[in-house]
């Protein structure tokens, strides 16, 4: 599903990636663990193609990032990748539920009753009317990745999804991450500070100044 090869980033004098190379296959869990600054948030949106390396290369299901131009990264986003940000990026001008179905809609897999089902598990039923700015920051963060899950996404990309979280909604919110990515055979690659958290994934993969270590 994902193939990395070499991949290099700097932000001026500044190294974040230096040379990382990684293969996750199809159907697989990857928590994805390192001190803070040792790129893990910018080794997720070069995979995303929200932002450009400077050397290397990153494949999704076999289709190379850099031969893609920026309307191409976008509908391999659309179709392929979900993603779950720390900082939410919810839409704030649609409610909860029309956040939770957006990308599902754009990518032609909205189901009303999976979006719904999903909100119950995690803790939003009779949220769906609110806006963004109603919502506490832990309720946002499951409307985020309620958005994520709802569309089906091949390749998911959680970026601390359950940062904002206390444990026991962090669990269950890791609990339905991990029961629908194993029942879709989607592909998940988890950025976590939890080491606890991160042995319940598949592999564990350790960022160190820039590279795998």
């Amino acid at each position: 599903m994902l193939a990395i090869d070499g991949l290099t980033k700097s932000y001026g004098a500044v190294q974040i990636l230096d040379g990382v190379s990684l293969k996750v296959g199809r159907g697989e869990t990857v928590a994805l663990v390192g001190e803070s600054g040792s790129g893990k948030s910018t080794l997720l949106h070069l995979i995303a193609g929200l932002d450009a390396a400077d050397g290397g290369q990153v494949t999704i299901n076999g289709q190379t990032l850099a031969g893609l131009d920026d309307a191409a990264r976008a509908i391999l986003r659309r179709d392929t990748v979900g993603l779950v940000f720390q900082q939410f990026n919810l839409v704030q001008s649609l409610t909860v539920a029309d956040n939770i179905a957006l990308q599902a809609r754009l990518a032609g897999r909205y189901d009303a009753d999976q979006a719904g089902a999903l909100a119950d598990r995690l803790g939003l039923a009779g949220l769906g009317s609110r806006y963004p700015e109603q919502l506490s920051g832990g309720q946002q963060q499951r409307v985020a990745i309620a958005r994520a899950l709802a569309a089906r996404p091949p390749l998911l990309l959680a970026d601390e999804p359950t940062g904002n979280l206390d444990e026991a909604s962090g669990d269950a919110a890791l609990d339905l991450m991990l029961d629908l990515v194993r029942a879709a055979g989607m592909t998940l690659i988890l950025v976590t500070h939890s080491h606890r958290l991160a042995e319940r994934l598949g592999r564990v993969v350790t960022l160190h100044a820039g590279q795998i270590a």
